[in-house]
């Protein structure tokens, strides 16, 4: 009993050191965002909402936000819609297959987003001819964000009692009232957690979102020297592999030194 006490303690202990490292420093910036210095350092110089007013007063903050909210909503309601269809049909397949097609829907979230970001950009200009805006910003961020949406919906519906389905459709129910009723109540704290993941990682997405935005009111961003995005992509594909090929062979004359 007393191991059994000491054991809970210390992963209750770790827990709290855990989940304190990792809200430490969102309650950091908070507390940085109240400091009358432009510096984030201590000790703090006082406490003014002088950055709150000036962000507020932002002309440009206003329509960026609207437009961020679009995305984000645009993006979790999508993603958690082809997120459920594909883990229920995943989940009626057999485990190999299941776990072959989940690692190859897992490749947008292991690829940097720069890689991704770049090739959307070629494949909505190059390819589709697409003007860019939100739509292509909506596309391109489900393209990573449903694979996630994806593995936590199909780590739920892995071990689902499809008997209950069948049950429902036995008595007469439609495969719409079936869902409705018995798969998605059942399902439902999931969606509601995959949802707000994909939320999250929408408003949190800015690589992609700058290679597939273009130019518009709320956000007409552009690099350094004034290079849009398409020129970004086109001089990181025509100047990387030279910079590579100098790294190689600055590494091969130290090495030979």
């Amino acid at each position: 009993m007393k191991a059994s006490a000491i054991a809970t303690a210390a992963w209750s202990a770790f827990i709290a050191a855990v989940v304190t490292f990792m809200l430490l420093p969102l309650a950091l910036v908070i507390v940085f965002s109240f400091n009358a210095a432009a510096l984030t350092s201590f000790p703090l110089t006082g406490f003014t909402l002088d950055w709150y007013a000036r962000l507020f007063a932002n002309d440009s903050f206003w329509p960026a936000l609207t437009d961020s909210l679009i995305i984000a909503a645009a993006v979790a309601i999508l993603s958690v819609m082809v997120g459920v269809l594909a883990a229920m049909g995943l989940s009626k397949l057999k485990g190999s297959a299941a776990m072959l097609l989940l690692d190859i829907l897992a490749i947008p979230m292991m690829l940097p987003a720069l890689i991704i970001g770049i090739a959307l950009l070629s494949f909505f200009v190059r390819v589709l001819s697409l003007p860019l805006g939100l739509p292509t910003v909506i596309l391109g961020q489900l393209v990573v964000i449903v694979p996630f949406v994806v593995a936590i919906l199909y780590a739920r519906l892995s071990n689902f009692d499809w008997s209950l389905v069948e049950s429902a459709r036995d008595l007469g129910a439609s495969p719409l009232t079936a869902f409705a009723t018995i798969t998605l109540p059942i399902i439902r704290p999931s969606v509601v957690g995959a949802a707000l993941i994909a939320l999250a990682l929408s408003l949190d997405d800015f690589i992609i979102t700058f290679f597939t935005i273009g130019d518009t009111e709320a956000r007409s961003w552009t690099l350094r020297h004034g290079q849009t995005a398409l020129d970004a992509a086109e001089s990181i594909h025509r100047d990387l592999p030279r910079c590579f090929l100098r790294c190689e062979i600055s590494r091969w004359c130290d090495l030979l030194e």
